[in-house]
């Protein structure tokens, strides 16, 4: 226990300060983040939209994320970082309180979508930021860091609005804003005199094509699609997995939430130990390729009879392929970066789980709607193996 420890806060070692108070400013925002997972049970149970509909809203989060992310990557180049994270911020308040007068299909659609594409403009200049303040060989660390921050804000979130969504649906949205307005303020206070920091530079001599535009970078752009493949996959977890819970084993918003909950907290307590451990131990292909796998296993586990042991076994894998899978495709995507490209690099890294937001409840609600949530968990799982299959040969030739 004493080496288990021991090996548990070395894996902390070495980040910065900025570093760790990026990552406390995502744990309020994201603890605060109550909308998205809802979203679909909101729709369904409150506004009384049928699942395609609510597939095409769903869809429209992802559009957003897709224009958000080119945005985000090309102001990132060429903006400083730390305007482009508290503008975002400071918008989103105002989007979050007006979108519960939405309660149309069109006009639902069109303010998820700049809610998206705002959120998602943030996510490239929090990158570069993370990278900015990080040395090289703890590049992946702080990434981790960052998503570990997300998934904790994660575990409070859902469990919080499970609770909230028992009294009102709206005040969901209130406490969204809420949380986006105490992290635009802390962020504020730290970051307002350390945006002309100067930056580490750590991009990576350009190998055959990586170091120009990422457009140009074939090897990235199908190192790109095939992380796409895989956020189709992963993102069921926020579309259509809410909605197997409601409508196949009858749970309400406080067992959901929960659930969810439960996701953000293994993510919390395993991810900088997993990442400590595979990084020492495994290359980055093998560490991407397994987390692949184990997202089409965690899906279908829901093939089998049982409820809640089922549904909380299935999570915990997916949560385990999230964390193995998703900080090293973020690292991959720095290391063919040189320092100029580095936000076109990270916008084409977001874009990639952008245009997953668009397709994942655009298929997953349709499928299940046609063919039933079974036929859509073996799809699923098919995918993930084609997209593991992909990544060992992308990779291969990316010499990674």
């Amino acid at each position: 226990m004493k080496r288990l420890w021991q090996l548990y806060l070395g894996s902390y070692e070495g980040l910065s300060k900025p570093v760790w108070m990026l990552s406390l400013i995502m744990l309020i925002n994201r603890s605060g983040a109550m909308v998205i997972p809802f979203l679909g049970v909101y729709m369904t149970q409150s506004l009384n939209f049928t699942l395609t509909e609510t597939g095409t809203v769903l869809s429209c989060f992802g559009i957003g994320a897709i224009c958000g992310s080119w945005i985000g990557g090309w102001l990132s180049d060429r903006i400083d970082h730390f305007n482009i994270q508290l503008f975002c911020l400071l918008l989103c308040i105002p989007i979050f309180c007006f979108l519960p007068l939405l309660t149309e299909p069109l006009t639902l659609s069109s303010g998820v979508f700049v809610l998206s594409l705002v959120s998602e403009t943030f996510r490239p200049a929090n990158s570069v930021a993370i990278a900015s303040y990080t040395k090289k060989e703890n590049i992946t660390k702080a990434f981790s860091l960052n998503r570990m921050a997300v998934n904790l804000g994660f575990s409070i979130g859902p469990a919080l609005g499970g609770f909230l969504a028992a009294f009102s649906y709206r005040l969901l949205f209130y406490g969204n804003a809420l949380s986006c307005a105490i992290a635009a303020i802390v962020f504020y206070l730290y970051f307002r005199n350390r945006s002309g920091e100067k930056r580490e530079k750590h991009g990576t001599k350009p190998i055959g094509n990586a170091g120009r535009s990422p457009w140009k970078d074939t090897q990235f752009v199908l190192f790109s699609l095939l992380c796409c493949l895989y956020t189709i996959c992963f993102f069921q977890l926020l579309n259509t997995l809410p909605l197997f819970y409601r409508e196949v084993h009858l749970l309400d918003e406080w067992d959901i939430g929960l659930i969810l909950g439960f996701s953000g907290l293994v993510v919390f307590l395993l991810e900088m130990l997993l990442v400590h451990i595979a990084e020492k131990r495994l290359n980055a292909s093998t560490i991407i390729i397994l987390g692949t796998v184990l997202c089409g296993a965690s899906y279908l586990m829901l093939l089998y009879p049982g409820k809640l042991p089922i549904l909380y076994a299935s999570i915990f894998v997916l949560c385990i392929s999230e964390i193995l899978a998703m900080p090293f495709m973020s690292t991959v995507a720095m290391q063919r970066a040189t320092t100029e490209t580095r936000g076109a690099y990270m916008g084409m890294n977001s874009l990639a789980f952008s245009v997953a937001y668009v397709l994942s409840p655009y298929l997953g609600t349709r499928i299940a709607h046609n063919f039933g949530f079974d036929t859509l968990w073996l799809l699923t799982g098919l995918v993930t193996g084609v997209a593991a299959l992909g990544f060992w040969i992308n990779m291969k030739q990316m010499k990674l």
